[in-house]
């Protein structure tokens, strides 16, 4: 009977960080991608490695704000994710690896000459002028990305401001890069931007500051003491200091789904 017991707890136990996993996933994906973009998304299917604490994400929309004719704003076929668990239920984010796959990114301006671009909460975040830095933002990091894979194929620009059928330009970017130690979500996503648009002329069109993005990137690597060309060439180190608040929020949901599940099982009563 007691090795009936014990073998019934393991495999709750198992169960219980298989489901757990999965949970902190999700709302990790989700909430991270939306801390960053403040966008609605969709993902066709999210996978969880069962022995290894990797995600893999198939088929990711990112959506247009309200205003905007074309619905999509970034067709991403995969983001592949492999995170520290300990660390993510310590409460902190630490992804060991990120490969991102941004097959098409739209820029668009709608006919009251509004861009999508600016709805982009790194985008925001990058137009921010800031004197001094407060004291939560002297804190150690929350977020830890090791290194980040980024493939951008295709960038299109369309301008429905004009009036009638939009003016569109393409550029087929072609861009495969790899990136260190990112510690600021927002200089995160202000990198994949800049890196997305830098081979093309979309700035120049839509009248759009790029700079603002590369100035966010770059007073992250002056605090640690790099330098913007670091971030142009290919190979680059990226730190900051930004909270993710959102991925906390994701911890505690987690967390509370983990106690649920606890107590439907043998050793949670």
């Amino acid at each position: 009977m007691k090795k009936t017991r014990l073998v019934l707890i393991l495999l709750s136990v198992i169960v219980v960080l298989f489901f757990s996993k999965n949970v902190i996933a999700r709302m990790a994906v989700s909430g991270g991608v939306k801390a960053v973009t403040g966008l609605g998304l969709r993902m066709r299917n999210l996978g969880v490695g069962v022995f290894r604490s990797a995600v893999d994400v198939k088929g990711l929309t990112l959506f247009n704000p309200a205003g905007f004719k074309d619905k999509v704003m970034a067709d991403v076929p995969e983001i592949y994710v492999d995170y520290n668990l300990l660390a993510f239920l310590k409460g902190k984010v630490h992804l060991e690896e990120i490969r991102l796959d941004l097959k098409e990114f739209t820029v668009i301006r709608n006919e009251q000459g509004r861009l999508n671009l600016d709805s982009l909460k790194t985008v925001q975040k990058g137009k921010e002028q800031k004197a001094a830095r407060d004291k939560r933002e002297a804190r150690a990091p929350q977020i830890q990305v090791d290194l980040l894979d980024l493939k951008v194929g295709k960038v299109i620009y369309k301008d429905y401001s004009t009036g009638g059928p939009p003016r569109v330009t393409e550029f087929n970017v072609n861009l495969h890069e790899r990136h260190e130690n990112i510690q600021n979500p927002y200089a995160l996503g202000s990198l994949i931007v800049s890196r997305a648009l830098f081979k093309t002329t979309v700035a120049k069109l839509a009248n759009f500051d790029i700079r603002a993005l590369e100035v966010q990137v770059t007073d992250a690597l002056k605090h640690y003491g790099g330098s913007l060309q670091e971030s142009m060439a290919g190979t680059t180190k990226v730190v900051g200091k930004e909270a993710v608040g959102t991925a906390q929020k994701a911890l505690d949901g987690a967390a509370e789904t983990f106690d649920t599940l606890k107590k439907t099982l043998p050793f949670g009563k």
